[in-house]
């Protein structure tokens, strides 16, 4: 049973909200900048059909406030982590990035985050993560531990180990003052973990203390300072390297059909193309290409030019969140020409090829033919037939992959336009047709068809406009198969034995024959 939103109080604050079924189970999370407008936008009537499955879900929404839209985006990302929504965007490949666990043990340690194959966490603590390093990540674990002075031990012993003489560890397992500092230690690389303060901040901190430490003489300390420096320079100098080895440019390539987003990316590595990966998620709230992108990045390495087909929402919002994550400016570009926009076309390229995968071949060449976006799977075709006034019908067949689907044939009475005017007829039933699809939230066609020329054409492109129904829209002449195209002056003359003509011809025909069926069964009646 959906939820009566009318009874919850909303807040209007920047934050998530959490949605939930009828078991408790986060379903969907979302961020706004104001949550009463963005939660009550879900319950208005015209929402797309997957939006609409997830309302009739909803049992229960949670709320939690933050003090802007910015940390609304992050906690977002980190809550579909932990939560893995099924309505939410989720990259399949997150678990081959590793996480880090400071245990709850009374001086804690720092170990990788194991996980189990459903994503949960083994062991208690602290997680943080994912880092991008890969298996370097634990070379670097070693150099955290020796910065922080954090023990290795799984069993705390009762006297210094060999660590402590060599100055990685200060030994709280037997010192009093190591016990007193050792907290501090593990919230400074909390702090460094969780990227609330950044390394170079902290490295200042360090030469101020070192610089107090000197000063007062205390050149045992002031020394370990400077080891302790020394380390985080060499951990600044592996991640500036591995972001100039792994991070050049990359490029984004999306396409968006059926409420479905498809979404392909190149990695430009040193001038040469070094991996691609493929990702498609449903349009559902607030999952757009902005919110893939800052998941992404929170399991790849942020290069500092992001090339993409088209802009993403919150463009620069999105920049300054991954600038400020990385340390160096990133900018997000659609390029215009060159290089980057020859590989931005060979992506989509390469998107077309995979919708195009199992798709009948004529339909294929339909699409080509007609220079349209995608490939006309769903085709509906209409026909008038008029045979004096009092018997005027409309009718519509349907294909689907390019072969009849004789289910969704239609037939109309014409119901507003009197005297035999063909124009107003098919403007009729056009307007009567993509309304009640629109108002029952059915998925349009790919493609109208209608059998006529440029008259029958522009009165159907008047009423989609009137019903708000961006649909591609094409009309077929019968005397000499010509097909007119909006906003093309000459018709469109397609080989005779193309079979991207023979499906506007079979689609025609079924419409014509089911009208004419329709008409004679009336005149019989009558």
């Amino acid at each position: 049973m959906t939820i009566d939103i009318s009874k919850i109080n909303i807040p209007s604050h920047p934050g998530i909200y959490l949605m939930k079924d009828d078991a408790g189970k986060i379903i969907y999370i979302g961020k706004a900048k104001n949550l009463k407008n963005r939660v009550k936008s879900y319950f208005l009537k015209n929402q797309n059909y997957k939006t609409q499955k997830l309302v009739e879900n909803i049992s229960d929404i949670e709320f939690v406030l933050t003090d802007n839209e910015r940390e609304a985006f992050l906690l977002e990302a980190n809550m579909i982590k932990q939560y893995r929504p099924i309505f939410n965007i989720e990259l399949k490949d997150q678990q081959r990035y590793t996480y880090l666990r400071i245990t709850d043990e009374e001086y804690p340690r720092l170990l990788v985050a194991r996980r189990t194959r459903t994503g949960k966490f083994l062991g208690s603590g602290k997680i943080f993560g994912p880092f991008t390093q890969g298996s370097s990540k634990l070379l670097t674990i070693g150099s955290l531990r020796k910065t922080f002075k954090i023990r290795i031990c799984k069993t705390l012993p009762k006297k210094a180990c060999l660590e402590y003489h060599l100055g990685n560890c200060e030994a709280p397992c037997e010192f009093k003052e190591a016990q007193e500092r050792y907290t501090g230690h593990i919230s400074d690389l909390g702090s460094i973990l969780k990227g609330k303060q950044k390394m170079r901040d902290f490295a200042e901190k360090l030469k101020q203390e070192m610089k107090k430490a000197s000063d007062l003489l205390q050149f045992e300390q002031a020394r370990e300072i400077r080891d302790t420096l020394q380390r985080l320079g060499n951990l600044q100098t592996r991640q500036k390297m591995e972001f100039v080895q792994n991070s050049d440019e990359e490029f984004f390539g999306i396409k968006i059909q059926n409420q479905i987003a498809q979404i392909m990316t190149f990695r430009k590595i040193n001038g040469v193309i070094r991996d691609s990966d493929r990702f498609s998620f449903d349009l559902v709230g607030d999952n757009s290409f902005s919110n893939f992108l800052f998941q992404y990045y929170t399991t790849h390495k942020i290069p500092k030019t992001i090339i993409v087909s088209q802009i993403p929402e919150r463009k620069e919002l999105l920049e300054s969140m991954l600038s400020e994550n990385t340390g160096y400016s990133v900018e997000i570009v659609v390029p215009k020409k060159g290089k980057r926009k020859e590989m931005i076309d060979l992506i989509m390229k390469n998107l077309d090829l995979i919708e195009a995968k199992g798709a009948e071949p004529s339909l294929v060449e339909l699409k080509e033919q007609l220079g349209l976006s995608e490939i006309p799977k769903v085709i509906e075709c209409f026909d008038i037939s008029n045979h004096g006034e009092a018997f005027a019908v409309g009718a519509m067949s349907r294909f689907v992959g390019g072969r009849p689907d004789t289910s969704g044939y239609r037939k109309f009475k014409i119901k507003t336009v009197k005297g035999r005017d063909d124009f107003a007829m098919i403007g009729e039933i056009i307007k009567r047709r993509y309304h009640r699809l629109s108002e029952e939230k059915q998925h349009f066609p790919d493609l109208i068809v209608i059998d006529g020329g440029k008259g029958q054409l522009n009165s159907a492109l008047k009423s989609l406009q009137a019903v708000r129904a961006a649909i591609p829209c094409i009309s077929l002449a019968k005397e000499n198969e010509e097909v007119y195209i909006p906003k093309r002056k000459e018709p469109l003359v397609i080989s005779k034995n193309s079979s991207a003509l023979k499906i506007l011809q079979y689609a025609r025909d079924e419409a014509h024959r089911f009208g004419v069926s329709y008409n004679r069964n009336l005149q019989l009646i009558s």
